[in-house]
């Protein structure tokens, strides 16, 4: 099954947070956590790939937290996915650890790379913005009180 990983996920969502909440303040790990009960050790470690890689910056002391580093127009899906979980490929001989034993008599190389590109490509095509500016999904179905 084509699945982020979860620390993808919750990359996704602090980012989206940071886009949404964080333009002059910095949010603490802490803070972003609560607002989702995820974990904060947790999300505090992926905060800490996310400022690795460029992609959000890291304020020390009392007044720290998280801020984007770049405007959220040019922060991409695949970008925030990329940087937590590395390359993406749905499948092993789309990957560059060398050819699959099965490459010479392989019927599904090609069609599954053009579906490896659509998905990769969706997913370049996302931005932080984008995700930020999404209305909160409604329920499908109202409950009565």
């Amino acid at each position: 099954m084509l699945r982020l990983s979860r620390k993808a996920d919750y990359a996704l969502i602090a980012l989206k947070h940071l886009a949404q909440f964080g333009n002059s303040d910095s949010l603490s790990a802490a803070d972003i956590a609560t607002s989702y009960g995820i974990s904060t050790p947790l999300l505090a470690k992926v905060l800490q790939r996310l400022a690795k890689k460029g992609l959000v910056v890291a304020r020390h002391g009392s007044s720290g937290g998280y801020t984007l580093a770049r405007d959220p127009a040019t922060i991409t899906a695949l970008d925030v996915v990329e940087a937590i979980d590395g390359p993406m490929s749905i499948t092993s001989c789309l990957t560059a650890r060398g050819e699959c034993d099965h490459l010479p008599k392989c019927t599904v190389r090609d069609p599954l790379r053009r579906v490896n590109d659509t998905v990769l490509k969706v997913l370049h095509q996302v931005t932080l913005s984008q995700l930020a500016d999404e209305e909160p999904a409604q329920p499908v179905v109202g409950l009565r009180p």
